[in-house]
């Protein structure tokens, strides 16, 4: 497979797809002590709809000149049991509050910072091209654990711009990147 540019998407990777976020607000705006925005409505849904260079239909971000090659947000959920090791926490944490768009399992989405990848869940490929870190903040504190903003530095995600539209769907899918993901090393999470 090939992204838009003929870059060849060589490298092919079973995923799953664990979580599919859509929020219409920001809920982490002020400061962390004072909590969180109630929620406006459901944000954890089974199937999403993605625009190419808009993000997904019903997000905070979505068409947002500001946000444009950033409006999606995808992380590993190994990032998030990262957190609960490193701390020693004898509780799992909730993936949802790092505020990541697609949560993901199986690889080391950290690794595709520069590259252009796609996801597939059974509706088609959606291709997305990964530009920036998505970096935890204070917020990860209160919301996880203390102690959580450090340990997810170098694990918070990626911060992505949608370059094809489609649906993505929670459950198994397929992964495909510009970019090796797995190389072998042993720390990847």
């Amino acid at each position: 497979m090939e992204d838009s540019s003929g870059t060849a998407l060589e490298f092919e990777y079973r995923v799953t797809i664990e979580h599919l976020l859509a929020s219409s607000i920001h809920r982490y705006e002020g400061r962390p002590s004072d909590g969180p925005r109630p929620a406006v409505g459901p944000e954890d849904f089974a199937r999403v709809t993605v625009r190419a260079h808009l993000g997904i239909v019903g997000d905070r971000h979505f068409g947002k000149a500001a946000h444009r090659t950033a409006s999606v947000t995808i992380m590993a959920v190994e990032s998030v049991e990262h957190v609960e090791r490193s701390l020693g926490l004898a509780h799992a944490l909730d993936p949802l509050d790092t505020r990541r768009n697609i949560l993901i399992r199986g690889v080391d989405v950290d690794r595709l910072r520069g590259a252009d990848f796609s996801l597939d869940s059974g509706s088609g490929a959606v291709l997305f091209h990964a530009h920036r870190p998505a970096n935890p903040c204070a917020w990860m504190d209160v919301m996880l654990a203390p102690g959580a903003h450090k340990a997810l530095r170098g694990r918070g995600g990626l911060r992505c711009e949608p370059l094809s539209s489609g649906e993505l769907t929670r459950g198994p899918a397929v992964l495909r990147s510009s970019h090796r993901l797995d190389d072998g090393d042993a720390t990847l999470f």
